[in-house]
């Protein structure tokens, strides 16, 4: 494995951890999880980190492609 996959795999891995105690709810979505109570409130919680996790590592992905062009010229 050469340098950059190691470091990527190593952040991926950071903030999978950092995303488990992650809070991503809307003032909607946090009024709704009280009134389902702690355990669906939790999954509610984890669904939307999941669904966010996605768009975040395209996006990143995209950047460091960018950067890594652009710092090769």
């Amino acid at each position: 494995m050469n340098k950059g996959t190691l470091l990527g795999l190593a952040v991926f891995c950071i903030l999978l951890a950092a995303f488990q105690t992650a809070h991503g709810q809307c003032s909607i979505c946090t009024k709704t999880a009280q009134q389902l109570g702690e355990k669906p409130a939790a999954a509610l919680n984890a669904g939307i980190i999941y669904l966010a996790a996605a768009p975040l590592a395209i996006i990143g992905f995209i950047g460091y492609r960018w950067w890594k062009s652009d710092r090769g010229s």
